[in-house]
């Protein structure tokens, strides 16, 4: 048996991280989720758009009065009917969300009464200038079934039984075709129009916040990692140099993250030999500096022990007059 509350976190992890940052680029993405839990008379279902890493709408069917709505205020500039026709449109996407979700659980032999989760995750991928970079679609029942578009976006790919079942459905009814055809042209026309009208927040450039760790492994050598926080958009560039030459042995450097308050965060490591950390500088490029940073470890500032010595004698002595004097005074 499954937590709901993990399963939804994972889903919209996962969700976040399945568009690669191509370096001046937008994307717009749509998470869809339906979770079923013991007792529940209908499954929830949750629809968030992005742009990027900015959710700009939300539709959840537990609120009283189930509506999408906009989740940044550029999204309000947008006519009523718009909201309207889109949660007609939601809402029987739910219906079909549900009932494919309800024919997992029973092609994988499952009770209805446990915890289950299906997601659905696509969107599309523009360059600068527009221009269609790429698009995704995959479709998962957690922890059992995936069936997503290939890369060219022209056949299912299908993991278990119950995917390989519905793919010979879709492939029947050519649903590839379609979803390319909305990936390439409805799906990049909302884009381009979701970048005008919220352009300040968009195109806005802000700067990392940087800084350096130090961390001592157990084989007696360190880590030293490079951080940057707070930074919009998603391209940076972190590299590590020692002596002034570019440093890639033993570096890791993992994804850029969204940070989940519409900037990023990204940190690259390296190990280094124990008292050779000052050799090591991190540089890190980023559209919003005026110019690239270059960080070094700082090592704390501790005050030798003899200074500390003295210290306490030279305390001593001056607690000691005190005492003799105020003595001597009575």
């Amino acid at each position: 048996m499954r937590n709901p509350g993990c399963c939804t976190l994972l889903l919209l992890l996962v969700a976040m991280d399945l568009i690669q940052y191509c370096a001046g680029s937008h994307w717009l993405q749509t998470f869809n989720a339906v979770i079923l839990e013991p007792g529940m008379v209908n499954s929830r279902f949750v629809h968030i758009g992005y742009v990027d890493s900015i959710e700009y709408q939300r539709y959840d069917s537990k609120e009283p009065i189930a509506v999408l709505l906009p989740r940044v205020a550029w999204m309000e500039q947008v006519p009523m009917t718009y909201w309207t026709s889109e949660t007609a449109s939601v809402a029987e996407l739910s219906q079909l969300d549900r009932r494919i979700l309800h024919f997992m659980v029973n092609k994988n032999e499952q009770r209805m009464d446990d915890y289950h989760t299906l997601q659905e995750v696509y969107g599309c991928n523009v360059a600068n200038d527009g221009s269609f970079l790429g698009g995704h679609f995959r479709l998962t029942y957690y922890g059992y079934d995936d069936l997503y578009l290939n890369e060219n976006l022209s056949s299912w790919i299908a993991h278990g039984n119950a995917a390989e079942y519905v793919k010979s459905r879709w492939d029947g009814e050519g649903d590839a075709e379609r979803w390319k055809t909305y990936l390439q042209g409805v799906c990049v026309e909302r884009l381009l129009r979701y970048m005008v009208l919220g352009k300040e927040a968009l195109l806005r450039s802000d700067a990392p916040r940087t800084h350096v760790t130090h961390h001592v492994r157990p084989e007696g050598n360190v880590t030293l990692r490079c951080w940057a926080l707070g930074f919009y958009p998603a391209d940076i560039t972190m590299t590590w140099k020692r002596d002034g030459n570019n440093h890639t042995q033993d570096m890791e450097l993992p994804d850029t993250r969204p940070a989940g308050d519409g900037t990023f965060q990204k940190w690259a490591a390296v190990v280094v030999p124990s008292g050779e950390e000052l050799r090591y500088t991190c540089h890190v490029h980023h559209k919003g500096l005026p110019e690239p940073l270059k960080l070094k470890w700082e090592p704390p500032h501790t005050i030798p022990i003899i200074a500390i010595l003295i210290g306490l004698v030279l305390g001593t002595l001056v607690v000691g007059t005190v005492v003799i004097f105020l003595v001597w005074k009575k």
